[in-house]
C-alpha cells in the first residue's frame, strides 16, 4: 500500500525519514526513464524542492515545523498560479504568458503548512475534458495497464498518475465535472470534490466559474480530509468518527447505471454487499431529478459559454494552436443565447432544490464514479467520435454532483490486480465534514 500523509508525518516526527530523503525519492521516481514522469509533469521544481526540504528539516530539528506535514512532496495541476511562472493550463498558447506575481491562495496555504511543491502536473488542455489526453505534452499512461497504454482520466491526469506512481504523496487538482474524481477512479486512488465555495478559486485558471472547485487526489480519505482542511482553512473536527452500521446509503437508479460495463457493475454491487453486511442500510431510489441535468447541458451547459468568455480573444489570435477537441467544445457556446443561459440558471436552481429534498433522508448517495474501465489512449486518439462518446460517459455521473453544488469523493472499490473501479459517495453542498467522516467508515469497511 502507498504511504498516506499520516504515515509520512509519523515517520518524519520519529526521525525515520527526512524531508530531503522524501524529496529525493519523489524526484527519482519522476526521472525514472521507464516511468511516466515526463508525461505526468510539465515542469519539475527539483532545485526549489531540495532547498525547501533542507529548510523543513532544519525547522523540524529546531521544533519549529509549521505543521506535521512539513517536508512532504506534493504536485499541483498546471492551472494553478505559482509565483514567478506562467500558468499554461496544459496549453502551448500560454506557455510564455506573463509569470504569476503570487501563488494561488489554495497553494499558498499548503506551502504555509510546509508541503513542498515538486512540480506542475500535466492536464487536459484548459481542463476541458474528462479523458486526460493532451496532444502538446503527451498523455501519461494509466498505472493499471502500461502495456496497453490506457487513459488516466482527466482533466487532472498527471495529478492522478503522479500519486498512483509515488512521484508525489498527494496532488491538487480542480473539478468542474469530475476532474478530480474521474482520474482517481481510473487510476485506483482517492479523489475529493468539495463544496465549491469552501476553497478559494483565485489564482486557478477558470473553466466554469459556476461549477469549478478545487480538491485533492491522494492515497486515502484521511489524506483528502487533511488537505481539504488546509485548502479550505476550516476544521472538520465538528464531525465525530462514525461507523458503517446504520449508515443510510441511497443508490440512485436514474442515469448513473446507463451503459455500465460488466466489471464495473460487479465491483460496485460487491462493494454495496460488503457495506450492507457491515450494517449499512442500502436503499435504491429512483431520483428522477438526475434526468434534469441532461436538459441543462443540452447546449453545452455552463462550461462552454463561461470558457468562451475567458478564451474569446485568445481563440481569435491563437485558435489553431489549441487542442482542436477543446476548441470545439468551447465554441459550442455559440449555440447558446443569453436567454438560454438564463434558462440554465433557473433550471439549475430547481434541480438543486428538488434533488436536495429527495436525498434529505439519507446520509450519502452511492454510485459508480464512472461506468467504464479506462480505454486505450491510441484508440481514442484515432477515433474522434469515440473520444466524444467516451468523454461524455466519463463526465456523466460526477457532473451530477457539480451541478448539485454538492460534495463527493471517489474511493477505490476493486480488488488488488483488477481494473480500477471508483465508488463515489456524495452529499448535498455544505456537508463536507459529514461526507468525509462517512467516507472514512466506508473505506475501512471495504479494506477489511
Amino acid at each position: 500500500m502507498r504511504a498516506t500523509l499520516n504515515d509520512l508525518a509519523r515517520d518524519l516526527a520519529a526521525g525515520k525519514v527526512t524531508a530531503a530523503q522524501l524529496i529525493e525519492e519523489s524526484l527519482a521516481r519522476i526521472a525514472e526513464p521507464a516511468g511516466e514522469g515526463a508525461r505526468a509533469f510539465v515542469k519539475v521544481h527539483a532545485e526549489k524542492a531540495r532547498v525547501a526540504a533542507k529548510a523543513a528539516d532544519e525547522l523540524r530539528r529546531a521544533g519549529l515545523a509549521p505543521s506535521r506535514f512539513a517536508g512532504i512532496p506534493i504536485a499541483v495541476k498546471d492551472l494553478f498560479d505559482l509565483a514567478g511562472e506562467p500558468t499554461p493550463a496544459g496549453s502551448t498558447v500560454l506557455a510564455d504568458a506573463a509569470p504569476a506575481t503570487s501563488d494561488a491562495p489554495a497553494i499558498a496555504r499548503l506551502k504555509a503548512a510546509g508541503f513542498i511543491v515538486v512540480g506542475r502536473n500535466n492536464m487536459t488542455e484548459f481542463a476541458f475534458s474528462g479523458v486526460g489526453i493532451n496532444p502538446h505534452y503527451g498523455t501519461p499512461a494509466n498505472p493499471y495497464d502500461r502495456a496497453t497504454g490506457r487513459i488516466p482520466g482527466g482533466s487532472s491526469s498527471g495529478a492522478a498518475v503522479s500519486v498512483a506512481d509515488g512521484m508525489a504523496a498527494a496532488a491538487i487538482g480542480s473539478d468542474t465535472g469530475g476532474s478530480c474524481r474521474i482520474p482517481a477512479a481510473l487510476c485506483g486512488i482517492v479523489g475529493y470534490k468539495p463544496t465549491a465555495s469552501t476553497v478559494p478559486l483565485a489564482g486557478a485558471l477558470p473553466l466554469s466559474f459556476t461549477l469549478d472547485s478545487i480538491g485533492p487526489l491522494a492515497n486515502s480519505v484521511d489524506c483528502c480530509a487533511s488537505l481539504h482542511e488546509i485548502l479550505s482553512g476550516t476544521s472538520l473536527d465538528q464531525e465525530s468518527q462514525c461507523g458503517v452500521a446504520g449508515l443510510r446509503i441511497a443508490v440512485p437508479q436514474s442515469v448513473v447505471f446507463d451503459g455500465i460495463e460488466p466489471h464495473v457493475a460487479r465491483t460496485f454491487e460487491a462493494a454495496l454487499k460488503r457495506l450492507a453486511e457491515a450494517g449499512a442500510v442500502v436503499s435504491e431510489i429512483a431520483l428522477k431529478e438526475f434526468e434534469m441535468v441532461g436538459q441543462i447541458n443540452a447546449r453545452g451547459g455552463f462550461p462552454a459559454p463561461e470558457a468562451l468568455a475567458w478564451h474569446r480573444d485568445l481563440l481569435e489570435e491563437h485558435g489553431e494552436a489549441y487542442d482542436q477537441r477543446v476548441r470545439a467544445r468551447i465554441l459550442r457556446a455559440r449555440e447558446q443565447t443569453a436567454a438560454d443561459y438564463i434558462d440554465m440558471l433557473h433550471l439549475r436552481r430547481a434541480y438543486i432544490e428538488a434533488t436536495n429534498r429527495a436525498i434529505s433522508a439519507y446520509d450519502v448517495l452511492a454510485m459508480p464514479t464512472v461506468p467504464m474501465v479506462a480505454p486505450a489512449i491510441g484508440t481514442l486518439e484515432a477515433d474522434n467520435d469515440l473520444f466524444v462518446k467516451t468523454n461524455l460517459t466519463l463526465l456523466r455521473n460526477p457532473a451530477l454532483i457539480n451541478m448539485l453544488d454538492g460534495c463527493a469523493i471517489s474511493l477505490p472499490a476493486h480488488a488488488e490486480g483488477e481494473a480500477p473501479v471508483g465508488l463515489m459517495l456524495a452529499a448535498a453542498g455544505g456537508r463536507d465534514a459529514a461526507l468525509l467522516a462517512n467516507a472514512r467508515a466506508v473505506e475501512a469497511a471495504l479494506r477489511r
